[in-house]
């Protein structure tokens, strides 16, 4: 089909959804040709949904829908493009003005080049996540001079506020501007015993965290859940399940407090006290009272209390008043998978890598890669190449170093891990076990979406204002459990999205009718994690023989979910909707139930590939951080965890990585 033939065939298909009331031809001819720009630019799927027939599925239906809603929402609301029930909030549920941005703390200039760089640094750190941040701000507060490499680049704020189909959260299948692009490599996901999918970066399956300056905490929800005395020693809690590798970790609650305070302190955690008998003991309150409760929250409350749910404020690394030097939250639309405007959020590009820079030790180099750690006698790490590229041209480094600190996600630390392996060394660093990249887990989540008869939608975010922590523990017949809470306010593409993919309305509902509109204000979900119960056979191994443009092996995932995870996450699913029943939702969609095998468990909540451990033999770490057999290498990211918790993992992160990297400075 010719250009024009296929252009005018979409119109078609575009009028024939879109509703009559914000139906122009404008507005048809400027759908249809993103429509199809889109498609053939990186969205194959949308191709073939938008080049179908009249004569269609529900399924196809529906599909068409939400490609031409995510094109009409593609930046949010905007005149022209919005009937009268959502015409009042445009402004309310799009990227806020310019003027209102606040500019970063790091810039451009202060981020180093390939040529800036020394022949050796004190410290080589991989990554700067939550992290990578915290040990570049301790290691260089020590005086040491320290090299932070960044795979991803520093964009702009503006290009993290406005594009609504391109955040780490959105389901159209583009390529997130936090990164990884389109340039990145695909990685091989095996599904149950022998179906391997090749997953571009911009596919679910790929398990992406973000890559960008500030690693995922530049776009995350910022939930700062503690993880309790409980699921510090899960085997001994609940005995190990068959099939599973559930271990209790080396070091207890009481060992990581102290971090955990004093990292909500110096980072600013806000929230209310805890209501939940699984909190552990805390040395100090947290720093800042909650946001003010939403619509939502006030009825989910109310709910809460008539069907026993104990409840608190979702604790959060956001500022409810000015700390650190940056403002307070103003309750924007826009929050998980969006840069923060004002920087309210704390995220390691406003907070740790600042204050590393600050102190003239510390050097930020983006867009590189380290793509090997060489290692000499007694396997002591020497130095790390580097690679990245520029103008279309591969460059390559390498730095001579006496520390190299993995903080890179638990996929690309164990990649990194295993890639390094040598004559004496063949299966990888601090592989003599077979353990590296194994127990990879991540979150599944349990949960429900509601239609309620009135609005209930404010469009005051974060969203999350309204939390139980009663199921993470205690539940019959189920191992561990997980946090429940009413979510973050989606965007409005998201929001059509998850009203067809439930069902709340129907497959031909009308694209910007009354219909589909009041529904999006309408609209509500609760969500949680739950505890996996991990297993050695969930994995990143490298696909030998396929490499990407570094030259660096592809990863290979594998392994699924267990059935106690399948399990545990029904129990959250049908406490959702009981919750959300309660709240007087007119119609509730549980979580539909998964199957065995389900594709490997890791995406933005990965962990466990590099678990801490005192046997030399079923671990990779020491409870020190120190990778088994190379004593100058050290992990500061989730890879450590011997299991993830049933609540978002990053203020355990940053908790770990201040009790490792301190550790590391003082025995230096």
């Amino acid at each position: 089909m010719q250009d024009s033939d296929a252009l005018d065939h979409v119109r078609r298909r575009v009028a024939g959804v879109l509703d009559p009331a914000i139906s122009t031809p404008s507005l048809i001819d400027q759908l249809a040709s993103r429509v199809l720009d889109v498609a053939r630019a990186e969205a194959p799927a949308w191709l073939d949904v938008a080049m179908g027939s009249s004569e269609e599925s529900d399924a196809t239906a529906r599909s068409l829908r939400t490609i031409v809603g995510d094109v009409l929402y593609e930046n949010g609301l905007s005149p022209g493009r919005v009937g009268p029930v959502l015409a009042p909030h445009v402004d309310a549920w799009s990227p806020p003005v310019p003027a209102a941005l606040q500019p970063l703390p790091i810039t451009h200039r202060d981020l180093a080049s390939p040529e800036d760089l020394q022949e050796q640094y004190d410290a080589v750190i991989v990554g700067s996540g939550a992290g990578g941040g915290v040990a570049a701000q301790t290691f260089s507060e020590n005086g040491w001079k320290v090299l932070v490499v960044e795979r991803g680049t520093l964009p702009e704020r503006s290009q993290l506020l406005t594009e609504h189909l391109r955040t780490p959260r959105a389901t159209s299948g583009l390529f997130p501007r936090s990164g990884p692009g389109p340039d990145s490599e695909d990685r091989q996901v095996v599904i149950g015993v022998d179906q391997v999918r090749r997953a571009r970066a911009s596919d679910y399956a790929w398990n992406n965290n973000a890559m960008t300056l500030g690693g995922g905490t530049r776009v995350y929800g910022a939930q700062a859940w503690r993880f309790t005395p409980e699921d510090f020693a899960m085997a001994s809690a609940y005995g190990v399940p068959d099939g599973s590798s559930l271990v209790d970790w080396p070091i207890s609650y009481d060992d990581l407090e102290p971090f955990y305070t004093r990292i909500e302190q110096s980072l600013g955690v806000s929230g209310g006290p805890p209501s939940g008998r699984w909190e552990g003991p805390r040395s100090a309150p947290l720093p800042m009272g909650p946001l003010p409760p939403t619509l939502l929250g006030g009825l989910l409350e109310t709910a809460a209390t008539q069907i026993g749910f104990a409840t608190q404020p979702v604790p959060l690394l956001i500022n409810t008043r000015p700390h650190g030097g940056r403002s307070a939250c103003i309750q924007c639309s826009q929050c998980v998978g969006f840069d923060c405007p004002v920087g309210a959020r704390a995220g390691s590009h406003n907070t740790t890598l600042p204050a590393a820079l600050a102190t003239g030790n510390a050097t930020v180099l983006t867009g590189a890669q380290a793509t090997r750690i060489q290692v000499g006698p007694r396997g002591r790490a020497h130095s790390v190449d580097l690679a990245g590229e520029r103008e279309g041209r591969i460059w390559t480094r390498t730095v001579r170093t006496g520390l190299v600190v993995l903080a890179a996600g638990a996929i690309e630390t164990a990649r990194l891990l295993l890639d390094s392996a040598d004559d004496a060394h063949p299966h990888g660093l601090g592989n003599a076990s077979d353990q590296v990249g194994r127990h990879l887990q991540g979150h599944a989540y349990g949960g429900a979406s509601a239609l309620f008869d009135e609005e209930v939608v404010d469009l005051r975010g974060p969203g999350p204002s309204v939390s139980t922590a009663q199921f993470r523990h205690g539940n019959d017949g189920i191992i561990g459990g997980g946090i429940l809470a009413n979510e973050f306010v989606p965007t409005p593409a998201s929001s059509q999205r998850y009203l067809h993919d439930t069902g709340l309305i129907g497959p031909r509902t009308r694209v910007g009718s009354r219909e589909a509109e009041q529904a999006m204000l309408r609209f509500a979900r609760i969500m949680g994690p739950i505890h996996e119960v991990t297993s050695s056979d969930s994995r990143v191994t490298l696909a030998r023989g396929s490499t990407d443009r570094f030259g660096r092996s592809l990863v290979r995932l594998s392994g699924s979910l267990h059935a106690e995870d399948l399990r545990g996450r029904e129990m959250l699913t049908s406490r959702a909707a009981e919750w959300l029943h309660a709240a007087g939702a007119a119609q509730v969609r549980p979580m539909p139930p998964m199957t065995l095998p389900t594709l490997p468990s890791g995406g933005q909540h990965q962990a466990g590939t590099c678990r801490m451990g005192e046997d030399t033999a079923a671990s990779v770490v020491s409870s020190e951080g120190r990778v088994w057999g190379h004593e100058n290498i050290v992990v500061v990211d989730g890879s450590t965890h011997p299991t993830n918790g049933g609540a978002n993992p990053v203020l355990t992160i940053l908790a770990n990585a201040l009790r490792i990297s301190e550790g590391v400075a003082r025995d230096a």
